[in-house]
């Protein structure tokens, strides 16, 4: 696939007109206000953006996950950058644990709300002391007479603070009584019950108008109707949402990145030093040009992967190179447009240093480049485990 289709590209430019009346004040006032952008979430839903990857018998699109990439690349490619995506991420690929292996009664139940809006959810699934070491989660759910409660903490929680639930992944059974690490895992759509949890926003770079949370779980209680899929097997339900979120973080970079681009050279192209334009000068240029081409090449693999993924096809390598591909490619045409602002660059006038914020969470979640690196390695290339 080198070329998006019609009906694609109309997808890209529905998506743009939606985002134009979320312009720079706009953003920058939830930024500086740590203010979550409701409205823009609204129009969103509104206009049926948050269900493009579910079933229309739901009140979905039906589409595959190229789409919900183009949808992505388009809300990052604006003013609301990072923001803009990580206030609607999870509708986009979180539901899928839901569509793949819920009940028809957990699907005729809150797929709708969800893809209306209505219904606003996160992801639990990171925890202090294990990190990406997803098989280390200590976070557990007691067996009561009426169903399970949990406890445990739970830290990078988005959107915690508007959420009614959480898809929250626990130990049902300890680590030491499983056959394989990855057993004993269950994943519950929980309820956030006020009363048995405490969040706490944490303080951090950038996406200041969308909240990351540490949640603390004090005997939350749950049912039988809130687990999604079998008891300890969890973790084989949540893989089928890891390739498609990497297509989408990888979408989301190349957004910010162009975005970032598109600014630096618009004002390469205006502002005048010594009696020419700075971006007539090849030290300007050429990072911009590299930047451009970075970023063209990353989003060529990520319609590989997620082409791949919507063909019911092997797709990790390829998810985990795009993630990797345009974390960096974004971060660095992010970088560049502040260097080629000069001073500006560091003033919250313009953007940049906005945008530079950012995109960084690209090249830290929802893998580290690192571990994206030894998917690669192993998968890809055949060489030894290494961790």
């Amino acid at each position: 696939m080198f070329d998006l289709t019609p009906d694609q590209l109309e997808i890209r430019e529905a998506v743009r007109r939606v985002m134009r009346p979320f312009d720079e004040a706009y953003w920058q006032a939830c930024d500086r206000e740590h203010r979550f952008p409701h409205d823009y979430r609204q129009a969103m839903a509104e206009g049926g953006w948050l269900g493009i990857a579910m079933p229309e018998a739901y009140g979905g699109a039906g589409l595959g996950v190229i789409e919900a990439a183009v949808m992505m690349e388009a809300v990052a490619d604006s003013p609301g950058a990072m923001a803009a995506a990580s206030a609607i991420h999870i509708n986009i690929f979180g539901p899928e644990a839901i569509h793949r292996h819920g009940t028809d009664a957990q699907r005729d139940r809150w797929l709708p709300k969800i893809i209306s809006g209505d219904l606003i959810t996160c992801f639990g699934v990171t925890e202090p002391d294990a990190g990406l070491d997803t098989t280390k989660i200590k976070t557990r759910a007691e067996r009561t007479n009426d169903g399970w409660t949990i406890h445990g903490s739970k830290i990078w929680t988005t959107t915690a603070q508007q959420a009614e639930r959480v898809m929250l992944l626990v130990r049902t059974t300890p680590l030491d009584e499983v056959q394989k690490p990855t057993d004993g895992l269950t994943l519950f759509f929980a309820p956030l019950n006020q009363g048995h949890v405490e969040i706490r926003e944490i303080p951090k770079m950038g996406r200041h108008a969308v909240n990351s949370n540490t949640v603390h779980y004090d005997g939350l209680p749950v049912t039988q109707d809130d687990m999604i899929g079998e008891e300890g097997k969890g973790f084989r339900v949540i893989l089928d949402s890891l390739n498609p979120e990497r297509c989408l973080i990888a979408a989301e970079a190349i957004g910010v990145g162009r975005q970032a681009l598109s600014r630096a050279v618009d004002y390469a192209r205006d502002r005048t030093v010594f009696g020419r334009p700075i971006g007539a000068n090849q030290s300007i240029q050429h990072p911009l040009a590299e930047s451009w081409a970075e970023l063209e090449s990353a989003w060529l693999m990520t319609l590989r992967a997620a082409a791949l993924y919507d063909a019911g096809q092997p797709c990790g390598v390829e998810a985990n190179a795009a993630k990797w591909l345009a974390a960096e490619a974004g971060h660095r045409a992010c970088e560049r447009a502040v260097l080629t602002h000069g001073g500006m660059g560091y003033a919250a006038e313009y953007g940049v240093e906005r945008l530079l914020r950012e995109v960084w969470i690209n090249r830290l979640a929802p893998v580290s480049q690192q571990l994206a690196l030894c998917h690669v390695a192993e998968r890809g290339l055949g060489l030894p485990r290494s961790y």
